[in-house]
């Protein structure tokens, strides 16, 4: 089956009401309608799940699509009907959850050739009556998502996922895709040789989430840092995992003691309850769901604003997995990780009871965490170099680490030594053994191999184990050395590795962060408890607030998450372009002609009301103003838009106006008495340094509000829109009590 890229579109537009594709869509989902095997790698948020759902839209028969978790089948399936309208049976899932009667209609509408997608658990294909249904059937394709789980290597790894292959073979031969958020290259090498598609073509997207922010804090009054941080951002969804089940029970307790309204969830509550749970977060009738990792793969909730660790996880892909379920819609995403090393111990002690084997894998998957944690390093490039991924950018500025620098040293007296001793030791040995070695450290492993007597032992006396391990985990994400975890973590010089060995240079490293595992340690600023940058669209706040509710209502009555009416984004375009008609609702973003059809009847008309109670001034009436005319109007322009937080920028091209003359405007509105809201601007276009002296400047020193004169008084480095911005923001909270 051929079609073409605009073909294509069209039919995204008219089922997804989505005008483009996101990166490498339209390519995976043309080698898979060409009958192609496909390995699609892509982070969680980026769009796997459409690169499966549009081709069984569009192709002949139905697409198996294998599963982990009943309650992601569920979600899926909702958000599949919800697009599109009138076809219940288009869609459908198979699993002990359903009645007889139930699975009986889902049996007809398969054989009637009614249902394009089916989910599966691996353990419901397994099962005889389910094959030979299925070998009835026309398959187009099969579908295995969360495929990490495939591998022994992946965090999330279930033995039922090995025997999918000889099944495939069972029921029909058909294309098969793979897709997994989070895979090492070890893993994505067992899943192709476990599917048997070695000849798939890879789709990998980056792993990068640039809306996501990382922090790592030290555990110390973690139930106090949690509360404070979900306060300060009410109304908003997030989870937190937890290692223990008590610990999940205890802290949902604590938080609704606390005025938060959160709910518990794991596997030792029973199957109900635990739906009830889920289905009441996704609704929005609680904000915060306390869960162990049970609750993992289960939820496809775009909105969720913050992932919180109690405890840090015991892989980074699990982590990855777990941070991934936030700011699924490219809005705002927090996750902070609380650290203690005595977590890792308890993880160790968990191990001890499965095959050395599978040990000898958790303690390198757990080291990993330990050393992410620990490191002083950019978060982002860390954790995109553990999946074979390069951050080109010398720092994120989302994550703690670039937000909060710690002093550098120069590296390249270190890596020499270091690059010496693993030439010397024919690169034989695991980082953490040659640590111990530079660091001087007596244990059996550097008795027994007598590396007591190195040359290399103690090399450094003010420099321990922990300095070199530091050194080692940034050799690897700059690509002087090479750890092969297929060999338990042996250290490897590259080829990058030997040319500096050879004309060595300097290199700017940093020392591990200290944790400490009582005590008050460093008090957390709130920047810091905010941290990271701020999503959102930034449209008319109180209208969004209003549309939230009634999507919020209509869930309730038609039984479907709020997110399956309308998404964020589309809420947000509404409470920018205002749409009071079903057409100009078709170009809010995620909205398809079906969708508007089937939903938006009461959401234009509630906005339409808003717009007349307001008396607001829609975009689509602005484009009929001449800029000559009446110059209230302007006035009410500049400050409906920086209320919707526009850039000051595109409010001056708006109006064919350059910055001075937007400004020298904004001034006299402000000089008239009115308040005025740019902190929004100030704080993305100045340095806090710069705001706090311009600021002092006005409250403290100045005899007038002159910007000349302010400008001789703080010197070169502060320029004029600076200064007058500032001088906006002093005269709007000062004289106008803003």
């Amino acid at each position: 089956m051929n079609v073409t890229s605009e073909a294509l579109r069209r039919e995204l537009k008219e089922f997804f009401g989505f005008s483009n594709f996101k990166q490498q869509q339209e390519e995976i989902i043309k080698h898979l309608i060409g009958g192609n095997n496909t390995f699609v790698l892509m982070p969680t948020g980026g769009g796997k799940s459409l690169c499966y759902q549009l081709p069984a839209l569009l192709m002949e028969g139905t697409a198996i699509v294998i599963s982990p978790l009943i309650a992601l089948m569920k979600n899926q399936v909702d958000a599949i009907r919800g697009f599109i309208s009138g076809k219940e049976g288009i869609a459908h899932f198979l699993n002990s959850s359903l009645n007889k009667a139930q699975i009986q209609e889902v049996k007809e509408d398969l054989l009637k050739g009614i249902t394009k997608l089916l989910y599966v658990a691996p353990e419901s294909l397994t099962k005889d009556d389910n094959i030979q249904l299925l070998k009835q059937c026309k398959i187009s394709f099969y579908a295995i998502d969360e495929a990490h789980c495939i591998s022994e290597w992946g965090h999330d790894f279930r033995p039922e996922y090995r025997r999918i292959q000889p099944i495939v073979e069972e029921i029909g031969k058909a294309p098969i895709i793979a897709l997994t958020a989070t895979a090492t290259p070890k893993v994505q090498s067992d899943i192709l040789k476990n599917l048997g598609i070695a000849n798939a073509k890879v789709f990998k997207s980056s792993f990068n989430r640039p809306n996501l922010y990382y922090e790592v804090r030290p555990k110390v009054n973690t139930e106090k840092e949690i509360i404070k941080f979900i306060l300060s951002n009410p109304g908003k969804s997030g989870i937190i995992y937890c290692l223990s089940r008590k610990k999940v029970e205890d802290l949902a307790q604590l938080l609704n003691v606390n005025g938060i309204k959160a709910l518990p969830y794991h596997a030792g509550l029973d199957a109900a309850t635990r739906a009830t749970n889920q289905d009441l977060f996704l609704m929005e009738e609680v904000d915060v769901i306390v869960a162990t990792i049970a609750f993992g793969m289960g939820i496809d909730k775009p909105d969720v604003r913050f992932v919180i660790h109690y405890n840090i996880p015991k892989s980074l892909e699990g982590y990855y997995q777990e941070t991934g379920r936030a700011g699924r819609d490219g809005g705002e995403g927090k996750c902070i990780a609380f650290y203690s090393f005595n977590d890792i111990v308890k993880l160790e002690k968990f191990m001890q009871s499965k095959p050395v084997a599978e040990q000898e894998i958790g303690k390198q998957l757990l080291t990993e965490t330990m050393a992410y944690a620990e490191s002083n390093m950019c978060r982002r490039k860390s954790l995109l170099n553990y999946f074979g991924e390069v951050y080109q950018e010398e720092d994120c500025g989302n994550c703690d680490n670039c937000l909060h620098k710690q002093p550098t040293f120069d590296g390249k007296e270190y890596l020499v030594t270091l690059f010496q001793l693993i030439r010397s030791m024919k690169e034989n040995f695991k980082g953490e053994h040659l640590a111990n070695i530079l660091g001087g450290v007596t244990n059996a492993m550097t008795t027994s191999y007598k590396h007591t007597s190195s040359r290399f032992f103690g090399i450094f006396e003010d420099k321990d184990e922990k300095f070199w391990l530091a050194v080692i985990r940034q050799a690897c994400v700059i690509g002087l050395l090479y750890k092969n975890i297929e060999q338990y973590g042996l250290i490897y010089l590259t080829d990058k590795g030997k040319e500096y060995l050879a004309k060595p240079y300097k290199i700017l490293l940093t020392e591990d962060r200290k944790f400490e595992d009582s005590g008050e340690g460093d008090e957390l600023d709130d920047d810091m408890l905010a941290g990271g940058k701020k999503g959102g669209g930034g449209g008319d706040q109180t209208l969004l607030a209003i549309l939230k509710d009634l999507r919020k209502d209509i869930g309730k009555r038609l039984k479907l998450p709020p997110y399956v009416i309308f998404g964020d984004p589309a809420l947000e375009d509404m409470t920018i372009f205002y749409p009071i008609t079903i057409k100009e609702l078709t170009s809010c973003s995620g909205v398809g002609e079906g969708k508007a059809n089937k939903y938006g009847k009461e959401f234009v008309e509630l906005i339409d009301k808003y717009v007349k109670e307001n008396d607001i001034l829609r975009p689509n009436d602005l484009v009929k103003i001449k800029s000559a005319e009446d110059k209230s109007k302007l006035s009410l322009f500049i400050l409906h838009n920086i209320d919707m937080h526009v850039p000051l920028e595109e409010i001056a091209k708006m109006k064919d106006m350059d910055m001075y003359e937007l400004l020298t405007k904004i001034e006299s509105i402000v000089a008239a008495g009115n308040k005025i809201r740019i902190d929004y601007y100030i704080k993305q276009t100045i340095d806090e340094d710069k705001i706090e002296d311009i600021y002092d400047y006005f409250k403290e020193e100045a005899e007038s509000d002159s910007v000349v004169d302010a400008m001789k008084a703080l010197g070169g480095d502060y320029s004029e829109e600076e200064i007058r911005l500032i001088r906006i923001k002093f005269l709007n909270e000062v004289a106008n009590g803003y």
